[in-house]
Parts: C-alpha cells; structure tokens; sequence
C-alpha cells in the first residue's frame, strides 16, 4: 500500500506486535489511522468515535486475496473512512456507518 502514497504503520516485526487488541486500537486511534486487519474482533469497536475500520474475511486468505481487497476497499471508501466500517469478503462487503460520527478526538495516552 506504500506503493499507492498510503502512509501506513505495519506493527508486525515492531514492539507493537502482539500488543492487545485494546492497545492497538488505541494507538490507531491517537494516530489517526484507519485499523486494518483479519481479526473480526475490531468490529466490536465500530460504536466508538474511530479513524476507520477495516476488516478483511476471507475463506482462502493469503497475502496477495487480502492485498487486494485492501486495495479496493481503499478505492472504494477513499474519502469516508472516519466512522465508516467494512467488511470484505470473498465476494461480498458489508458497511457500517457510526452515527453521527463528526469527527475523532485525539484519544490520550494513559
């Protein structure tokens, strides 16, 4: 995704790998940053205020299937993402809006 000028932080081979989900979630969201993942579990946070979401499903996941979803997901919802939730399949998607999403504060560190 670098390659297409996306700015993004892969927290695999970091310090962040393997954090919770919680942590994680929050420094994405002290970043600004759209949450990228397979783990279905971030859709729990779909009701917060929240850069983002974007969870890939896939029956047959490699990194190439994911890659491309990602990519056109981004093309999809390019300007939209803040409180926007989605959910690419093999062959469907699914998308959320939070209501009234306006805009994300800044979460403080704790």
């Amino acid at each position: 995704m670098r390659a297409t000028n996306h700015d993004v932080i892969d927290v695999r081979g970091t310090e962040k790998q393997g954090i919770d989900d919680d942590a994680l979630w929050q420094f994405a969201q002290a970043e600004g940053r759209l949450v990228v993942t397979t783990d279905k579990g971030f859709a729990r946070f779909r009701n917060q205020p929240h850069h983002g979401i974007l969870v890939v499903l896939l029956g047959k996941p490699n990194r190439q299937t994911i890659h491309d979803r990602v990519l056109l997901a981004l093309r999809q919802h390019a300007v939209e993402w803040p409180g926007l939730m989605v959910v690419m399949r093999d062959r469907v998607k699914s998308v959320t809006r939070r209501p009234h999403q306006t805009k994300v504060d800044p979460v403080s560190e704790t």
